[in-house]
């Protein structure tokens, strides 16, 4: 038959157990923390990205400042229909393909 502990090695037990407990807590707190940075540094990113291209926009075409957001998308979707600047898009993504792939040799 198993020994019965005495109080004081219960509480020291206890103590022991609330001790690991507290230590397991706080490293899943920074495990959370560090999924947490990681998720919000994918958003800061593409948030930056989408900021210096409008701000890119702005500075070639100054007009669209005056542009309300329904406004301005309206105007994109119409530029960005017109075939000339379809086919300069176009150019402008195969010449970064092209330069992608000598890069990779």
């Amino acid at each position: 038959m198993a020994k019965q502990k005495t109080i004081p090695e219960l509480e020291a037990e206890k103590s022991e157990n609330e001790r690991k407990l507290s230590q397991l807590q706080h490293k899943k707190q920074q495990i959370e923390n560090r999924i947490t940075y990681y998720e919000k540094g994918g958003r800061h990113k593409r948030a930056h990205h989408l900021i210096t291209r409008g701000a890119a926009i702005e500075s070639v075409a100054p007009l669209t400042k005056v542009l309300t957001e329904t406004e301005f998308y309206a105007f994109a979707e119409k530029a960005l229909a017109v075939p000339e600047v379809k086919g300069l898009l176009m150019e402008a993504v195969n010449e970064h393909n092209r330069a992608e792939q000598k890069e990779r040799c």
